[in-house]
């Protein structure tokens, strides 16, 4: 198989497996290191003509990470675009399964069952509500229908803006320190908050500062996220 992966998590997850399928990758794929791959622009701007010109069989995507448009040109070309729909991290299993076994032909890795078993244990706990800024200037957070949002609220960690209409929505820090909330989380990307970066804006609520990897990304970072993010969130509040 010749596989262009167009997101990091897919990235990761193929070359767990079979690392010599992967002909093409993104500027952002950087897990794990030292890809041979040919790197094909970014996820929001790839170039369409080198992908093309990689004669892929594969180009796997994501309807969130990626543009229609972008996906659109690569399938006029005539290629075979899978596109997987992640909201939740009972979809992230189901499409990653798709994405190995049924688009590149692997057999079921063990690092999914693995996962599946991690998460099968977790046990939330006494419930905390929390803001999840993404970004700053402006300030971004996660809110409605998203995949880090499922494993928070797994992990006992309910998002204030879970029901609003956006799923990334733009909200004033001001709003933000008063929406209820028992806590901020603070994941290092896609803005790289850090210690001196971010908790200062929230000087009444404790800050949890996560990995974003573990929180964002759906791969075999989800056998080793619920113990990775349950003890961020113990630890730093």
């Amino acid at each position: 198989m010749r596989v262009v992966s167009l997101v990091p998590s897919l990235t990761e997850a193929v070359a767990a497996g079979a690392p010599g399928f992967l002909v093409g990758v993104t500027d952002w794929c950087v897990h794990p290191a030292g890809l041979g791959a040919e790197r094909v622009g970014g996820t929001k701007n790839p170039d369409v003509e080198r992908i093309v010109a990689l004669a892929p069989d594969l180009v796997v995507a994501n309807e969130e990470e990626n543009r229609a448009a972008d996906l659109a040109a690569l399938r006029d070309a005539g290629l075979d675009v899978l596109v997987t729909e992640i909201r939740s991290l009972t979809q992230a299993f189901t499409e990653l399964e798709r994405v190995l076994v049924e688009g590149c032909g692997l057999a079921r890795p063990g690092w999914l069952d693995a996962a599946e078993r991690a998460w099968a244990g977790v046990r939330p706990g006494r419930e905390r509500r929390a803001v999840v800024p993404i970004w700053r200037r402006p300030w971004m957070v996660l809110g409605r229908d998203t995949f880090a949002g499922d494993l928070l609220a797994r992990l006992g960690v309910r998002n204030v803006y879970a029901e609003h209409a956006e799923r990334y929505p733009r909200v004033a820090v001001e709003e933000l320190n008063t929406a209820g909330a028992d806590l901020v989380v603070l994941p290092d990307e896609p803005y790289p908050f850090t210690p001196g970066d971010g908790p200062e804006a929230f000087p009444a609520l404790p800050a949890a500062l996560v990995d974003g990897r573990h929180l964002t990304w759906y791969g075999p970072s989800l056998v080793r996220a619920p113990a990775v993010l349950g003890a961020a969130l113990g630890r730093d509040l």
